[in-house]
């Protein structure tokens, strides 16, 4: 059977795998009485639920609150607890201090592609390659096979309205269609969404004639504002593999500059 560190560590595999965001809290070091020993694992979850125990009381409740906050800015830090006097604030009488580490596991960023042509495929690839988790979308069955897309990790036929769960806000969305009529069909579905980025290819007069039959349907032009176009870093990109390139780049660019203005360091 299993010791409970090797359950919480499988646990932690599964919820990484399943894209849940989870923190591991570790029991890093004791002094004198404390009440689990160090290297003790607990699993704390985005709902609260948790996995395993560090102790129980006043002091697993504390790291329960403080794993939340870890989920929010997503920095992992280091608890320290005195557990002698509650009158002045101790979580608990044991006598004794302990410290533990929170570590955050966030889901690996999405990248949704909508239309699987021959660019699609290539950010595909290359987003799979960069460590991201890959969606292909696109209304031809035919264009999302396994064989097609082996480095996909989901398939959709249809939309984004047709995906099982929402896109998330740290997500990005690429929109790589065939035609000026896909491209009004679907933005007005990426813009539904909390999408950090969200990228649309074609010429600036493409673009000047998606937007227009957009705003003539309702369409605020501020939302239209959200939209990278056209799609990717301007660095002269010819082949298919380069312009996937320039596309992941603007996507890095625009999730690290996000994080830098949310690091509170």
């Amino acid at each position: 059977m299993p010791t409970q560190d090797a359950r919480i560590l499988f646990e932690l595999a599964t919820a990484v795998e399943a894209s849940r965001p989870v923190v591991l809290a570790t029991v890093v070091a004791t002094r004198r009485s404390a009440p689990r020993r160090s290297g003790t694992k607990m699993l704390v979850f985005a709902d609260g639920e948790t996995s395993g125990t560090i102790g129980g009381g006043e002091m697993e409740a504390r790291v329960i609150a403080a794993a939340g906050e870890v989920l929010s800015d997503k920095h992992p830090r280091l608890l320290e607890y005195a557990l002698v006097d509650p009158t002045r604030g101790d979580p608990g009488v044991c006598g004794g201090e302990v410290e533990i580490y929170l570590e955050p596991y966030m889901p690996r960023h999405a990248v949704y592609v909508v239309g699987c042509g021959h660019v699609g495929r290539a950010v595909i690839d290359l987003a799979h390659w960069l460590g991201y988790r890959t969606v292909a979308i696109d209304d031809r069955p035919e264009m999302i096979t396994p064989e097609a897309l082996p480095n996909a990790d989901e398939r959709v036929t249809g939309t984004l309205a047709d995906l099982e769960e929402p896109v998330p806000g740290e997500a990005s969305i690429v929109l790589v269609t065939r035609n000026v009529d896909r491209d009004v069909a679907v933005i007005p579905e990426a813009l539904a969404s909390p999408a950090r980025y969200i990228g649309v290819m074609g010429s600036t007069s493409r673009w000047r004639s998606v937007a227009k039959r957009l705003t003539d349907a309702g369409v605020p032009t501020s939302d239209l504002d959200r939209i990278h176009t056209p799609i990717g870093i301007e660095m002269h990109a010819e082949t298919l593999e380069e312009i996937a390139v320039s596309i992941m780049a603007e996507i890095i660019q625009v999730n690290r500059a996000d994080a830098s203005a949310h690091d509170p360091a």
